[in-house]
Protein backbone atom coordinates (compact mmCIF):
# COMPACT_ATOMS: atom_id res chain seq x y z
CA UNK A 1 0.00 0.00 0.00
CA UNK A 2 3.07 2.54 0.89
CA UNK A 3 4.36 2.75 -2.65
CA UNK A 4 0.67 3.85 -3.88
CA UNK A 5 0.64 6.41 -1.61
CA UNK A 6 1.77 9.85 -2.86
CA UNK A 7 3.48 13.19 -1.54
CA UNK A 8 0.75 16.14 -0.91
CA UNK A 9 3.10 17.74 -3.72
CA UNK A 10 1.96 15.85 -6.70
CA UNK A 11 -1.96 16.68 -6.07
CA UNK A 12 -0.64 20.54 -5.44
CA UNK A 13 1.78 21.08 -7.98
CA UNK A 14 -0.61 20.14 -11.07
CA UNK A 15 -2.66 22.56 -12.87
CA UNK A 16 -6.23 20.72 -11.54
CA UNK A 17 -9.21 23.27 -11.86
CA UNK A 18 -10.45 21.64 -8.63
CA UNK A 19 -7.66 24.05 -6.71
CA UNK A 20 -9.66 26.96 -7.28
CA UNK A 21 -13.11 25.61 -6.62
CA UNK A 22 -12.07 23.74 -3.33
CA UNK A 23 -9.62 25.82 -2.28
CA UNK A 24 -10.98 25.60 1.26
CA UNK A 25 -10.77 21.69 1.68
CA UNK A 26 -7.68 19.71 3.22
CA UNK A 27 -5.94 17.00 1.15
CA UNK A 28 -6.30 14.13 2.79
CA UNK A 29 -4.50 11.60 0.99
CA UNK A 30 -3.47 11.32 -2.26
CA UNK A 31 -2.46 7.91 -4.26
CA UNK A 32 -1.58 6.08 -7.10
CA UNK A 33 -4.27 4.13 -9.29
CA UNK A 34 -2.90 0.68 -11.21
CA UNK A 35 -4.79 2.13 -13.94
CA UNK A 36 -1.95 2.09 -17.10
CA UNK A 37 -3.39 3.35 -20.35
CA UNK A 38 -3.09 6.36 -23.22
CA UNK A 39 -3.65 10.16 -22.82
CA UNK A 40 -7.89 9.76 -23.92
CA UNK A 41 -8.57 6.87 -20.84
CA UNK A 42 -10.00 8.82 -18.03
CA UNK A 43 -13.60 8.80 -19.59
CA UNK A 44 -13.47 4.81 -19.15
CA UNK A 45 -11.61 5.21 -15.63
CA UNK A 46 -14.66 7.63 -14.77
CA UNK A 47 -17.15 5.11 -15.56
CA UNK A 48 -15.94 2.01 -14.24
CA UNK A 49 -15.59 3.78 -11.09
CA UNK A 50 -18.98 5.47 -11.06
CA UNK A 51 -20.83 1.98 -12.49
CA UNK A 52 -18.08 -0.97 -11.33
CA UNK A 53 -19.34 -3.61 -9.82
CA UNK A 54 -18.21 -3.49 -6.43
CA UNK A 55 -18.84 -0.42 -4.01
CA UNK A 56 -16.49 1.42 -2.26
CA UNK A 57 -15.74 -1.53 0.29
CA UNK A 58 -13.55 -3.13 -2.71
CA UNK A 59 -15.85 -6.23 -2.43
CA UNK A 60 -13.75 -6.92 0.10
CA UNK A 61 -14.83 -8.51 3.71
CA UNK A 62 -13.01 -6.37 5.95
CA UNK A 63 -14.27 -3.40 3.59
CA UNK A 64 -17.77 -4.65 3.79
CA UNK A 65 -17.80 -4.83 7.65
CA UNK A 66 -16.35 -1.65 7.92
CA UNK A 67 -19.20 0.38 6.04
CA UNK A 68 -21.54 -1.38 7.70
CA UNK A 69 -20.66 -0.50 11.02
CA UNK A 70 -20.21 3.23 9.60
CA UNK A 71 -23.51 3.05 7.85
CA UNK A 72 -24.93 1.66 10.71
CA UNK A 73 -23.73 4.33 13.25
CA UNK A 74 -25.27 7.06 10.85
CA UNK A 75 -28.36 5.72 10.98
CA UNK A 76 -28.16 5.34 15.14
CA UNK A 77 -26.79 8.99 15.45
CA UNK A 78 -28.10 11.05 12.41
CA UNK A 79 -24.83 11.17 10.67
CA UNK A 80 -27.01 10.71 7.14
CA UNK A 81 -30.26 12.24 7.65
CA UNK A 82 -31.80 14.01 4.56
CA UNK A 83 -30.78 17.66 4.99
CA UNK A 84 -27.64 16.91 6.21
CA UNK A 85 -25.83 16.36 2.82
CA UNK A 86 -25.39 18.28 -0.07
CA UNK A 87 -28.08 20.88 -1.33
CA UNK A 88 -29.08 20.92 2.42
CA UNK A 89 -26.23 21.20 5.13
CA UNK A 90 -23.88 22.24 2.20
CA UNK A 91 -23.78 23.71 -0.90
CA UNK A 92 -22.67 22.07 -4.01
CA UNK A 93 -19.56 22.77 -5.00
CA UNK A 94 -21.42 23.29 -8.94
CA UNK A 95 -22.76 26.24 -7.30
CA UNK A 96 -18.92 27.45 -7.25
CA UNK A 97 -17.89 26.41 -10.98
CA UNK A 98 -16.96 28.99 -13.36
CA UNK A 99 -18.84 29.71 -16.84
CA UNK A 100 -16.36 26.76 -18.60
CA UNK A 101 -16.58 24.26 -16.15
CA UNK A 102 -20.77 24.74 -15.88
CA UNK A 103 -21.51 24.41 -19.04
CA UNK A 104 -18.96 21.11 -19.85
CA UNK A 105 -19.76 17.63 -18.86
CA UNK A 106 -20.47 16.88 -15.24
CA UNK A 107 -19.54 13.85 -15.36
CA UNK A 108 -21.68 10.75 -13.66
CA UNK A 109 -22.37 10.00 -10.19
CA UNK A 110 -21.24 7.31 -8.20
CA UNK A 111 -23.88 4.42 -7.99
CA UNK A 112 -22.50 2.64 -5.12
CA UNK A 113 -21.90 5.49 -3.03
CA UNK A 114 -23.50 8.58 -2.20
CA UNK A 115 -21.09 10.72 -4.18
CA UNK A 116 -22.46 13.51 -7.22
CA UNK A 117 -20.44 14.10 -9.72
CA UNK A 118 -19.00 17.81 -9.45
CA UNK A 119 -17.34 17.97 -13.28
CA UNK A 120 -15.66 16.26 -15.96
CA UNK A 121 -12.75 17.56 -18.13
CA UNK A 122 -10.58 15.70 -20.44
CA UNK A 123 -7.92 14.82 -17.37
CA UNK A 124 -9.91 15.80 -14.25
CA UNK A 125 -13.09 14.25 -12.82
CA UNK A 126 -14.34 15.60 -8.98
CA UNK A 127 -17.07 14.12 -7.28
CA UNK A 128 -18.42 15.14 -3.63
CA UNK A 129 -20.65 13.86 -0.70
CA UNK A 130 -21.54 15.41 2.57
CA UNK A 131 -23.08 14.34 5.64
CA UNK A 132 -23.63 16.02 9.12
CA UNK A 133 -19.56 15.08 9.48
CA UNK A 134 -18.02 16.21 6.69
CA UNK A 135 -18.05 17.40 3.04
CA UNK A 136 -15.94 15.10 1.05
CA UNK A 137 -14.47 15.70 -2.76
CA UNK A 138 -13.11 12.79 -4.84
CA UNK A 139 -10.57 13.71 -6.93
CA UNK A 140 -9.43 11.75 -9.83
CA UNK A 141 -6.79 13.11 -12.43
CA UNK A 142 -5.37 11.80 -15.62
CA UNK A 143 -1.23 12.07 -15.52
CA UNK A 144 1.48 10.75 -17.57
CA UNK A 145 3.33 8.19 -15.72
CA UNK A 146 6.98 8.38 -16.92
CA UNK A 147 7.27 5.88 -18.96
CA UNK A 148 5.43 7.20 -22.17
CA UNK A 149 2.21 6.15 -20.65
CA UNK A 150 -0.62 7.58 -18.36
CA UNK A 151 -2.36 6.47 -14.57
CA UNK A 152 -5.15 7.71 -12.63
CA UNK A 153 -4.38 9.44 -9.61
CA UNK A 154 -6.73 9.68 -6.79
CA UNK A 155 -6.50 12.51 -4.21
CA UNK A 156 -9.39 12.90 -1.26
CA UNK A 157 -10.44 16.48 0.19
CA UNK A 158 -11.93 17.71 3.12
CA UNK A 159 -13.66 19.97 4.67
CA UNK A 160 -14.58 18.79 8.56
CA UNK A 161 -18.19 19.59 10.23
CA UNK A 162 -16.01 21.74 13.23
CA UNK A 163 -14.70 20.08 16.30
CA UNK A 164 -16.92 17.14 15.66
CA UNK A 165 -16.03 16.37 12.16
CA UNK A 166 -12.67 16.50 13.05
CA UNK A 167 -12.70 13.85 15.79
CA UNK A 168 -14.46 11.72 13.21
CA UNK A 169 -11.89 12.06 10.63
CA UNK A 170 -9.55 11.41 13.62
CA UNK A 171 -11.42 8.23 14.39
CA UNK A 172 -12.06 6.40 11.10
CA UNK A 173 -8.10 7.51 9.74
CA UNK A 174 -6.85 4.11 10.72
CA UNK A 175 -10.06 2.28 8.70
CA UNK A 176 -9.35 3.71 6.07
CA UNK A 177 -5.60 3.15 5.91
CA UNK A 178 -6.23 -0.71 6.94
CA UNK A 179 -9.51 -1.75 4.88
CA UNK A 180 -10.84 1.12 3.08
CA UNK A 181 -7.97 2.11 0.58
CA UNK A 182 -6.71 -1.45 -0.04
CA UNK A 183 -9.44 -3.25 -0.88
CA UNK A 184 -11.02 -0.17 -3.07
CA UNK A 185 -7.31 0.03 -4.87
CA UNK A 186 -6.81 -3.03 -5.24
CA UNK A 187 -10.70 -3.95 -7.17
CA UNK A 188 -10.06 -0.72 -9.44
CA UNK A 189 -7.17 -2.37 -10.60
CA UNK A 190 -8.74 -5.77 -11.00
CA UNK A 191 -11.51 -4.03 -12.74
CA UNK A 192 -9.34 -1.98 -15.16
CA UNK A 193 -7.40 -5.34 -16.28
CA UNK A 194 -10.67 -7.19 -16.99
CA UNK A 195 -12.24 -4.13 -18.94
CA UNK A 196 -9.00 -4.09 -21.33
CA UNK A 197 -10.61 -5.57 -24.09
CA UNK A 198 -13.51 -3.34 -23.74
CA UNK A 199 -11.52 -0.40 -23.64
CA UNK A 200 -9.71 -1.77 -26.77
CA UNK A 201 -13.31 -2.23 -28.92
CA UNK A 202 -14.17 1.41 -28.53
Amino acid sequence: MSELRLPPGEHTARPWRIHEIAHDFRLEDVWVLPTPGGPDDLRHLVEQMANGRRGPDGGSRLGRFLFTVRWKLGALLGWDKPGSGVGGRVASLRDRLPDDLRAGERGPDIAAAPFTSVFQTHDEWAAECANKTMHGVLHVGWVPDGNGGYRGQMAVLVKPNGRFGELYMLGIKPFRYLGVYPALLRTIGQEWRANAASRAAS
